[in-house]
């Protein structure tokens, strides 16, 4: 997928709705083991990087440095009307940083208030010492949104030869 088709794929306002006011996804990769993974995770939107952070000793962390391609999945919706998924693929670039890595704290401001938010900040401030910082470019980017039809290309064919 060409640069610009990315860009344009995460610029959709869904996709741009998901990427800045959602805080959770789901990170695919390959763990230690070769066997793939799936976990929750938090994270942040720079503009051109998915950031999440972890603690700098996560098993991840030494999984995403051998083998650094994954991918992501963020999805918001619980009817078919109003599902909505933004899947992308990616490298993680790992880093190691002293104390908090700062878009983790960023992403706590998107789903707290600004009390609550304070007082997590100062949480994770005594707790890490430092962590790693999974920055992931997106290689590859789609957004689907089912209810107004913005479907894979597969549905779009099951639906056309069917008549809908």
């Amino acid at each position: 997928m060409e640069q610009h088709e990315i860009d344009a794929e995460l610029a959709t306002p869904g996709a741009q709705d998901l990427l800045t006011t959602t805080a959770m996804a789901h990170l695919a990769y390959t763990g230690a083991d070769g066997t793939p993974r799936v976990v929750p995770v938090g994270f942040y939107w720079t503009g051109r990087e998915l950031v999440v952070s972890t603690a700098a000793t996560a098993p991840k962390v030494a999984a995403l440095r051998a083998r650094p391609d994954v991918a992501v999945s963020i999805d918001a919706g619980d009817t078919p009307d109003g599902a909505r998924a933004l899947s992308i693929r990616g490298r993680a670039d790992i880093g190691i940083v002293d104390g908090v890595v700062e878009e983790y704290l960023a992403a706590s401001r998107i789903s707290m208030e600004p009390d609550a938010a304070a007082a997590f900040e100062r949480d994770v401030r005594g707790f890490y010492d430092r962590m790693a910082r999974i920055a992931i470019t997106p290689t590859w980017a789609r957004f689907y949104d089912y209810g107004a039809g913005r479907v894979p290309r597969f549905l779009a064919d099951l639906a056309e030869r069917a008549g809908w």
